[in-house]
């Protein structure tokens, strides 16, 4: 049987995969898994419950609510926030653990389950793994007086905004910023906080109807934004994503700036003021060797890590590093948070032109992009990819050409019969060219015999 939680916890079509039965029995599941410590010291355990405004997040959190309840758990419901709010206020509140409802960037009909523990720390996955589990056991029946308590979390947003302001350095008066909010969690917080914070705010994207998340909006679309930065003359724009734990940036013409470019930028300023532990920047290795490269001229390592922000996170924990992200936009300052943080990192690269009277597009010159191409080679053996002598030769003789100024990446999918084929070069001629060959190999090498593809 496939394992049920996946890289972000559970998350699939509402009604379909995740349905009201399946979230109930999760939540009596973790109950069990996590809140067991304050249990056996005689307390009852506190949980964190938030969503985004998605309209299937209404009944998953009411079922989640009802598991954790009758199982002893007592819940504070924060209703509608992003993400990194829910676990920065697990961590606030001393809650025992917490819950977000959300599918992220995904479209308005999936949602998903992810458990936060104490402190608002992503689970391990061996703590999924139990929670999977404890999934059919019988779950905890207290009864009478024993039974948890739901109440409504009503400073919850308050209390993220004023943590949020209180990373700044500075305030941002003489900024204009657009806001693209995807219709999703940060539509109430985000524009408040910038405006808190002094800047003059544009919002687009903040009219969430529960249908109209990530539609058209937000960090995967960045349309709208690049139209409204040059519209309205603003100096630079920001996109959020449903559940608001990533961001990507608009510069005032209207450029956009990937989650490479916003990390180059903070990193350099937390090494000039003496912020980033061991002068070091954790991504993973799908981030552009342009990164590398404008990194080590400012003597600055970068670790890389698989791709996913939950091993850029083991890796920040277990070094005790202060910044890290990824490509699309996640970025985790751990002196302040514990997962991606889409409106902490809006404020900070804020407050980098702010405080150095810079344009985000002479900011983000800190690195050169190279020319980078992806080809996914469908209906073939990923299984084979790092082993076959022919597909290996033929990487070998790339890397040699590149030298210095390129790579090559082969990843097989987690998900599909398919491996993502990677190359980097100094033009995009040179990356196509190499590319497509690479791809033909391994097409040719790692194909399934017709016979087993039926």
């Amino acid at each position: 049987m496939a394992r049920l939680f996946g890289t972000d916890g559970v998350r699939g079509l509402a009604n379909g995969l995740l349905t009201a039965e399946l979230a109930l029995q999760l939540a009596q599941a973790a109950a069990v898994v996590l809140g067991h410590e304050r249990a056996a010291n005689g307390t009852r355990p506190r949980a964190v419950v938030a969503r985004d405004p998605r309209a299937s997040g209404e009944f998953i959190a009411a079922a989640v609510e009802a598991g954790l309840s009758s199982s002893g758990i007592d819940v504070y419901d924060a209703g509608v926030l992003p993400t990194p709010a829910a676990a920065y206020l697990i961590a606030d509140l001393d809650a025992d653990f917490g819950v977000m409802i959300s599918a992220s960037h995904n479209p308005a009909p999936d949602n998903g389950i992810k458990f936060f523990a104490r402190g608002g720390q992503k689970l391990p996955d061996e703590v999924e793994d139990a929670i999977e589990a404890q999934l059919g056991k019988e779950p905890s029946r207290p009864v009478a007086g024993d039974v948890g308590r739901i109440q409504r979390f009503s400073d919850a947003e308050d209390r993220y905004i004023v943590h949020l302001l209180g990373t700044l350095p500075h305030r941002l008066e003489g900024l204009k910023v657009v806001l693209d909010c995807a219709h999703g969690a940060a539509s109430g917080c985000s524009p408040q906080v910038f405006a808190s914070a002094g800047a003059e705010v544009v919002v687009i994207g903040a009219e969430p109807d529960g249908l109209n998340i990530n539609d058209g909006v937000g960090s995967t679309h960045l349309g709208q934004l690049k139209e409204a930065v040059v519209k309205h003359g603003a100096d630079f724009g920001i996109a959020h994503d449903g559940d608001a734990d990533r961001c990507l940036a608009v510069d005032h013409e209207g450029n956009e700036v990937d989650g490479d470019q916003i990390m180059a930028i903070l990193a350099l300023a937390l090494k000039k003021s003496g912020k980033l532990k061991d002068d070091v920047l954790v991504a993973t290795v799908m981030s552009n060797l342009g990164l590398k490269i404008a990194l080590r001229d400012a003597g600055i390592t970068l670790r890389e890590t698989a791709v996913g922000d939950r091993y850029v996170l083991e890796a920040m924990r277990d070094g005790g590093f202060s910044l890290g992200g990824e490509q699309s936009g996640h970025v985790i300052f751990s002196d302040y948070a514990t997962t991606g943080d889409g409106v902490l990192t809006g404020l900070q690269i804020a407050a980098q032109v702010a405080g150095t009277g810079r344009t985000l597009k002479d900011l983000a010159r800190a690195m050169t992009k190279l020319p980078q191409l992806m080809i996914n080679v469908k209906g073939v053996d990923k299984s084979r990819a790092a082993t076959d002598e022919g597909v290996a030769a033929a990487v070998a003789a790339a890397e040699l050409e590149l030298g210095d100024t390129g790579r090559v990446l082969l990843r097989p999918s987690g998900t599909e019969a398919l491996v993502r084929v990677m190359v980097e070069a100094a033009d995009m001629e040179t990356a196509t060219r190499i590319c497509t060959e690479l791809a033909g190999v391994v097409e040719d090498r790692l194909a399934i015999p017709h016979e087993l593809a039926l």
